[in-house]
């Protein structure tokens, strides 16, 4: 799914799923760099994220992978 990455100017990250019209800040991030890994959203969900240089200017349009939570 396509889903856009931005800092804001307090420089919280949040991802926007345009399809859904959500937007929710991210919480946890496996990888210190965010590219590649996991994110965890503020409602729960996680996306795997495409491996890309730490140094990636945001806002970024990225096709991630939301990742079904065990239930």
């Amino acid at each position: 799914m396509k889903v856009m990455i931005r800092k804001d100017s307090k420089g919280q990250l949040s991802a926007y799923v345009p399809k859904k019209d959500l937007e929710e800040p991210i919480v946890s991030m496996v990888e210190p760099g965010m590219w590649g890994g996991l994110v965890t959203l503020g409602n729960g969900w996680q996306l795997d994220l495409p491996a890309m240089a730490p140094d990636t200017p945001l806002p970024i349009t990225v096709e991630a992978r939301r990742i079904a939570a065990a239930e």
